[in-house]
């Protein structure tokens, strides 16, 4: 994968989680850093998990991402929430 279609698949799988867990977000570079962190998640929770991806290409890349960047979203806000406690 090239880098522009890795910021780009980082910036929408970071978007959407965003928006799907509840939040302001992470700012532009955040998402961004947010949903490729993700990508790399998802892609080792699938394999752990023997999941295969439901359809491929682009689309594929992005639920993964997007599913990875909601994992790793959730996880930082239990993990604030630990802090404050």
């Amino acid at each position: 994968m090239d880098i522009v279609t890795l910021l780009i698949v980082g910036l929408v799988a970071g978007l959407l989680a965003s928006v799907a867990v509840g939040g302001a977000g992470y700012g532009l570079l955040g998402d961004i850093v947010i949903g490729i962190i993700g990508a790399f998640l998802g892609s080792w929770l699938f394999g752990v998990l023997r999941v295969r991806v439901p359809f491929g290409g682009l689309g594929g890349t992005i639920f993964v991402a997007f599913i990875g960047s909601v994992v790793l979203l959730l996880v930082l806000r239990l993990l604030r929430r630990g802090r404050r406690a």
